[in-house]
């Protein structure tokens, strides 16, 4: 149909007196259609024909090209543009330049919506995890918790909806994440799987050495807790990190990229926040500071995730050290936002300012042609300035992930097999000057069907816990398998 748009018109330009105005008419509209580009156009200011070009692009046949020539042959002289016309071409072109048609498609970020100038993009992401456990659906943390009756549960435990890309440029990122509805106890309100905002944040990321960020996320404060659920070895995290990590947090932060792909190449983080955990403005002046330095000593970054599912050539390591301080109400913080760790009082009992709290982490992890390994020590100080107590916390764990395929053919090639040692002291709940000691011994399969995006994971645990008041050992095993994908 185009094409016979085209051809009609060429024929009544041809079949009548030849004038600069028509002629200057047709080049615009052929380049506003798109048809002919502004290379186009000084071809045809060079004496091209109108026609010749056609045939030349392709547009139309020889026997049109031959219907359309002139029977006379009469020279038309070239177009001579006013200053008025060579602007309004010179606006055209600028508007065609300026295409604003958009591109549709899926990625890994899920469906894919852009802007044909690059300047404005976004991803809408669906993701479920799906799982089964049995005897237990958290970390048991006390003697009660192991003598209680077996909890053996489907749950949905993650349904979640993600929003990201960038606008006006490809450097101003934005991302928000919404949990959905997930999972709760008979004994839990509704308000417990209610639809919550859990992030959503801006980055500006022109600069690889600078870059800003402001919003609510999951602080980069350390690496277990950073890496998605979705993008983890295990199941779940392991359990220091419901009493070491700084989760989601409000406020901005500094960071970049120093030296890259040099053996001095570093990432560092600097970051302010209310320290009230998620969605809670802060209640006082006191602030939550957190700082973090990461060297590359191979000269390659890490991605923020577990296993080496993309089976990485070059070998890459990273070594990080991060602290963390503040003063309020939280002992502890989670996607919930801010708690209270054993043995203290809770959020709504505690007065401002009650907790004074210090964290330091180090950490390592590298991946190289399967093989992932990533570890973390951590020590915490808790000071309590109204019952005039400190306490010290210390954890950590260390896990190795390998996909045996090169050394085993037998093994699928997108099977990993993985294993993890964590390990909490911490307050007893009863008497905090007395110590509990918890130990984590967990293995994993993991079979990625389509990368993290799509993949089942089963773990086995065996959860151990020393109790100091009662000077007693208890233990029991755990089994979870996990569906978790995402669209």
């Amino acid at each position: 149909m185009k094409n016979i748009i085209l051809f009609l018109s060429l024929v009544i330009l041809l079949i009548s007196p030849v004038h600069a105005e028509d002629s200057f008419k047709l080049r615009n509209l052929l380049l506003k259609k798109g048809v002919i580009s502004l290379e186009d156009l000084k071809k045809l200011d060079s004496g091209l024909t109108i026609e010749q070009l056609l045939f030349d692009k392709g547009i139309i046949s020889k026997n049109e090209l031959t219907t359309l020539k002139p029977k006379v042959d009469v020279k038309t002289p070239p177009i001579l543009l006013t200053n008025e016309k060579k602007g309004e071409t010179e606006k055209l072109a600028k508007a065609t330049k300026k295409d604003n048609s958009v591109t549709l498609g899926f990625t890994k970020k899920g469906l894919s919506v852009k802007s044909s100038d690059g300047n404005w993009s976004t991803n809408l992401q669906w993701r479920a995890q799906m799982r089964l456990t049995d005897p237990y659906r958290s970390d048991p943390r006390q003697v009660s918790h192991f003598s209680a009756g077996d909890e053996s549960s489907f749950e949905l435990r993650r349904a979640r909806m993600k929003i990201g890309g960038h606008g006006y440029k490809p450097w101003l990122k934005y991302y928000f994440e919404v949990d959905l509805q997930p999972t709760r106890s008979t004994s839990d309100s509704s308000t417990k799987a209610s639809s919550r905002l859990i992030d959503w944040r801006i980055t500006l990321d022109k600069y690889d050495w600078l870059s800003f960020r402001a919003g609510q996320w999951k602080i980069n404060y350390n690496r277990e807790r950073v890496d998605s659920s979705g993008r983890q070895t295990f199941v779940e995290r392991s359990i220091a990190n419901r009493i070491f990590t700084v989760d989601r947090q409000v406020g901005v932060m500094a960071f970049g990229r120093l030296f890259p792909e040099s053996h001095t190449d570093l990432n560092y983080y600097l970051g302010l926040f209310n320290g009230e955990g998620r969605g809670v403005k802060n209640d006082d002046s006191k602030m939550l500071y957190m700082a973090r330095l990461q060297w590359n000593f191979l000269g390659r970054e890490l991605k923020w995730r577990q296993s080496d599912t993309g089976y990485t050539e070059d070998a890459a390591g990273t070594l990080a050290f991060a602290s963390s301080s503040t003063k309020g109400r939280c002992t502890r913080w989670s996607s919930s936002g801010c708690g209270n760790l054993d043995g203290f009082d809770s959020v709504s009992d505690a007065v401002r300012g009650q907790f004074e709290i210090d964290q330091f982490v180090q950490e390592t992890a590298f991946k190289w042609r399967g093989f992932a390994w990533q570890q973390e020590f951590h020590k915490k100080k808790v000071k309590d300035n109204v019952n005039n107590t400190r306490s010290e916390l210390t954890g950590g764990y260390a896990q190795a992930g390998y996909f045996f395929n090169d050394l085993f053919p037998v093994v699928p090639k997108k099977m990993e097999f993985a294993f993890r040692y964590a390990f909490v002291d911490e307050p007893n709940k009863t008497d905090i000057n007395l110590t509990n000691t918890r130990k984590e011994y967990s293995s994993a399969i993991n079979y990625f069907i389509n990368d993290h995006n799509n993949k089942l994971t089963l773990d086995y645990s065996h959860l151990q816990l020393d109790d100091g008041l009662l000077g007693m050992r208890v233990s029991d095993n755990r089994v979870r398998f996990q569906w978790d994908v995402s669209f």
